[in-house]
């Protein structure tokens, strides 16, 4: 079932969702399976699957050469995708990203998912290749979600690369696509980065799903501007009890977030990750309510492949 139909059959109740994790390479699906577990008890309509783009690594040669080899930590959402539904019953939203991957390559992903009956994608840019400094797309790939998100537009309306093909059958994917309440890094401002949003939306978005935020100020903030701008379609926030110590700088770092001064204060405290986790733990449980009292369609934790913190937070709003 599509996401926009889970949210309107909820009738204006906060819905419980999640984001996990492909296993690493030379694990089992067993390892996923463990950290979907606890949190089935929330009764989760659908479940997003992440993807990241391979990353190079440099191998000294007998010559004293680098060789350059390109490495896949973590298989794709494919097979990830068609497991959770098979064994949770349950909807599977996989990320579609840019990098890494041609149109033909894109193309062939998104005729599987068909295939396997998902419903749901979630188109991005994806992250910048390490040890880009930028984002650099495959050659006959795509640069931008915006086109990403035409191309699967285009499927949905039974148009193919191969123009050729004749009685193509359309696919019928709804579309998520991401929004940054405090801005995406490469947007020089807020407003433009308004306007590339309400073009993904005119484009055929059909819900949005926020970057994690902290200070739930800035999400209100966020979905009035996108409303004054004529966006309407449903504006999901992205949220995350923070976990350990190191986060008060890697996330800000990573994610271009702000961390709000009273929850650093708190975290500043802590002499341990087992005390920051509870205070991750604290803050985002009050940050939830808050965000279902002002009536979100669905709350969706960011767990990187860690749920016990979702479950203890998500034991006390649902």
């Amino acid at each position: 079932m599509k996401v926009t139909d889970y949210f309107n059959q909820a009738n204006g109740k906060t819905l419980f969702t999640f984001e996990v994790l492909p296993p690493l390479k030379g694990q089992n699906i067993r390892t996923l399976f463990d950290h979907i577990d606890p949190l089935m008890e929330f009764k989760p309509p659908f479940i997003d699957v992440t993807y990241h783009r391979e990353e190079y690594v440099y191998k000294k040669l007998p010559n004293g050469l680098l060789e350059r080899k390109s490495v896949k930590k973590r298989p794709g959402t494919v097979g990830m995708c068609a497991a959770i539904q098979n064994h949770y019953n349950v909807d599977a939203v996989p990320h579609i990203i840019c990098g890494g991957f041609s149109k033909e390559e894109t193309e062939n992903a998104l005729i599987d998912l068909n295939f396997l009956g998902i419903d749901n994608v979630l188109v991005l840019q994806g992250d910048v290749r390490k040890p880009d400094r930028e984002f650099v797309p495959e050659p006959d790939g795509h640069a931008y979600a915006s086109e990403l998100l035409e191309q699967v537009v285009n499927l949905n309306s039974g148009i193919y690369l191969d123009d050729e093909i004749e009685n193509a059958q359309p696919s019928s994917f709804c579309i998520g696509v991401a929004g940054y309440p405090e801005k995406h890094t490469t947007a020089p401002n807020m407003e433009t980065d308004l306007r590339y949003l309400k073009m993904k939306v005119d484009g055929g978005a059909d819900y949005i799903v926020t970057q994690m935020f902290f200070d739930n100020q800035k999400y209100f903030d966020f979905v009035k501007a996108c409303r004054n701008v004529g966006i309407k379609v449903p504006i999901v926030p992205g949220v995350k009890p923070i976990t350990t110590l190191r986060q008060i700088t890697l996330l800000p770092d990573l994610f271009h977030i702000d961390i709000p001064e009273a929850l650093t204060s708190e975290l500043e405290k802590c002499k341990d990750n087992d005390a920051a986790r509870q205070v991750g733990i604290e803050w985002c449980i009050q940050q939830s309510k808050e965000l279902v009292d002002f009536g979100v369609p669905t709350l969706h934790y960011y767990s990187m492949g860690k749920s016990l913190s979702v479950y203890e937070v998500a034991k006390e709003v649902f």
